[in-house]
């Protein structure tokens, strides 16, 4: 059987000669063929769609890759200050490094925004608020007691200015406008500019013209703030746990795990140079032995790493408690503080 074409169908009309030879002008370009012309579009659509691709991807990997990189939680027993010379506090070194570590070695991440991949993190923001808290403790009481003769001396200027920038909030970046349109001075800058107050006043103390009184009540005085500080800390763990043990998506327990830990760290270095500073107290009153037992539960507390920070029931079979792990520590270290205040007061 043969099919005769149906020369009653409607043909679809050729275009032009002059419709072809205005297509062919407009897309004529000098070095380029027809060829060419048609398959350009399609090779920059190609470009086009992995580079919108390959963007996607960076974005994602931008918060969580960032956020690791970023991420320090540095609880080094081993460091301490270095270039101390004759006559300066080797506590007051510390403290001063350690701000330095952590502000401009590390990132200062309870500042950060939320668009920066520090923005992010939870667990290393809480422990350097916990260390700052500490450094803000210890500069009051240098300001307060150990950087004066008696309590009717003029106080340092220089201990007196740090202890006002180490007790700023920790969470102050460039522009908050929740406070001000204008640009603010950063927590960082702050803790910067206390850092340096307390190396002047060091350097002020090794050539003689700073006190630093290396007095039984004076260093009693220090434990017995210390001591309050980690009695507070072990009253939060006791209510948090109160409140919420056996809660396995408690998104708060890390935050007072890593905030006291951040805390009895920088109280670890602080008290272990303070030992050095009041070397002959200890020795006069017989307290090497208890010094060194008291050291060893704050290294011990400051050490404890948890890949995940449970808030279980405390008498669980499998989740264990994390917080009450850590607060037994906090009031051992607390009543061994007591023990030797009570020596220093004899």
């Amino acid at each position: 059987m043969t099919f005769e074409p149906d020369y009653g169908a409607p043909q679809p009309a050729a275009p032009s000669w002059w419709r072809r030879t205005w297509e062919r002008a407009r897309s004529w370009r000098p070095g380029r063929s027809a060829a060419s012309a048609t398959a350009a579009p399609a090779g920059r659509r190609s470009i086009w769609g992995w580079t919108w691709r390959v963007l996607v991807v960076l974005i994602l990997l931008y918060y969580p890759v960032g956020a690791i990189i970023t991420e320090d939680i540095d609880d080094d027993p081993q460091f301490t200050a270095r270039g101390v010379a004759p006559g300066e506090s080797r506590a007051v070194a510390t403290a001063a490094d350690l701000v330095t570590r952590e502000v401009d070695v590390h990132t200062w991440t309870p500042m950060m925004p939320f668009f920066t991949p520090a923005g992010l993190l939870d667990n290393m923001p809480n422990f350097q608020r916990g260390i700052m808290s500490a450094l803000g403790r210890f500069s009051t009481e240098l300001m307060d007691q150990l950087g004066r003769t008696r309590g009717s001396s003029q106080t340092d200027r220089d201990l007196e200015q740090a202890r006002g920038f180490l007790n700023e909030q920790p969470n102050i970046w460039l522009w908050q406008p929740s406070v001000s349109l204008l640009p603010s001075t950063t927590s960082a800058q702050k803790y910067r500019a206390g850092r340096d107050k307390l190396l002047a006043y060091n350097k002020r103390l090794g050539s003689g013209q700073a006190i630093f009184e290396r007095r039984a009540d004076n260093l009693q005085a220090l434990l017995d703030r210390i001591s309050n500080d980690i009695g507070s800390d072990s009253a939060t763990i006791d209510q948090h746990v109160i409140e919420k043990a056996g809660d396995l998506f408690d998104s708060t327990c890390d935050d007072i795990f890593y905030f006291n830990k951040g805390r009895i760290y920088a109280y670890y270095l602080l008290l272990r140079d303070l030992g050095i500073d009041f070397q002959n107290v200890i020795r006069d009153r017989e307290l090497t032995n208890a010094w060194n037992g008291t050291m060893e539960t704050f290294r011990v507390a400051a050490q404890l790493d948890p890949w995940v920070v449970w808030n279980g029931y405390p008498d669980a079979l499998l989740i264990p408690n994390h917080l009450l792990a850590q607060g037994f520590y906090l009031l051992r270290a607390r009543t061994q503080l007591r023990e030797i205040s009570n020596i220093l007061l004899k």
